[in-house]
């Protein structure tokens, strides 16, 4: 019950200290489906290379030990989804109009995500399709070379490179022009998606990047009798002086995790208070029940 209570709790703290302005979020771009079948076959070729390249870097990270299929397929389930560390190679692709073709181009840095980069995402699902484990299972047991993945994976396994794509008709529209992230940018955005899922910020999805660059009232708070109300008025003002400090040189990773921290804290705080009251009156109420069957057991002798 008191996890119970502290997941409600957490609900209306954030609900309720963050204004709705800053809840919206700049509007994200729509996959143009009609494109996919024009670069089908060159997103499983990008996708193949990046489980590859992937399983090589986890490979790496956790030698000596042997990366297991487990982890293999995990990384094979994230690697189409742009919420996940695995998908961000897909910001690195613009795709551009080439005649009656469109091709996929791989830029130094990331862009900004609009309905290109969801373009590319909504294909990469479609490829992979439930063939995760299958790719995962290929890479684990066969162990093969990139050109013996891309054969297996493109053109026996999904067939994504089986046929040659048609020509892109000439009155399609042009995407949008690839827009770089600055460094700063693309730090914030990976730094929010860790985040994701971390026990204390049961919030954080509410926030994008410029909610939390943008808030004029982060860092600020007033006087309030209530200490407990300061410091869950106070939490994401204290994000938002955090992130601003990045520019003085400060460990603004550390202090906005503390931040998160803290504010779990005082929620978990405030769940208590909530849940022992909700016992003491459960119990008042139990033993007046009791004391009122107490008296009518006595009236009918």
């Amino acid at each position: 019950m008191k996890t119970l209570l502290y997941v409600v709790v957490a609900s209306l703290f954030v609900s309720a200290c963050v204004p709705p302005a800053y809840c919206s979020k700049k509007p994200v771009g729509k996959a143009r489906r009609e494109d996919i079948p024009y670069i089908k076959c060159q997103v499983c070729e990008k996708l193949a290379k990046q489980l590859y390249h992937q399983v090589q870097k986890k490979q790496a990270e956790i030698a000596p030990k042997k990366i297991s299929e487990y982890q293999i397929i995990e990384i094979a389930e994230n690697v189409c989804n742009l919420k996940k560390a695995e998908g961000d190679w897909i910001l690195q692709i613009d795709i551009v109009e080439n005649e009656d073709r469109l091709e996929l181009v791989e830029q130094d840095s990331e862009g900004q995500c609009n309905s290109e980069c969801k373009t590319i995402e909504q294909a990469c699902q479609e490829v992979i399709g439930y063939s995760d484990t299958d790719v995962a299972e290929y890479l684990y047991k066969s162990k093969p070379d990139i050109d013996s993945l891309l054969k297996y994976f493109c053109k026996d396994l999904t067939e994504a490179c089986s046929t040659k794509p048609p020509p892109v008709p000439k009155d399609r529209a042009p995407g949008e022009p690839f827009v770089p992230k600055s460094a700063k940018e693309a730090e914030m955005d990976r730094l929010l998606k860790s985040m994701e899922g971390m026990p204390g910020a049961p919030g954080m999805k509410m926030y994008s990047r410029e909610d939390l660059m943008n808030m004029n009232n982060f860092g600020e708070g007033g006087d309030d009798e209530d200490e407990e109300e300061d410091d869950e008025a106070g939490f994401p003002s204290k994000l938002g002086k955090v992130l601003r400090e990045k520019e003085s040189g400060s460990d603004w990773k550390q202090k906005l995790r503390k931040g998160i921290s803290d504010g779990a804290m005082t929620l978990k705080k405030h769940a208590n208070r909530v849940s022992n009251q909700l016992r003491q009156w459960w119990r008042g109420k139990k033993a007046g029940t009791t004391k009122k069957g107490q008296k009518t057991g006595k009236s009918e002798l």
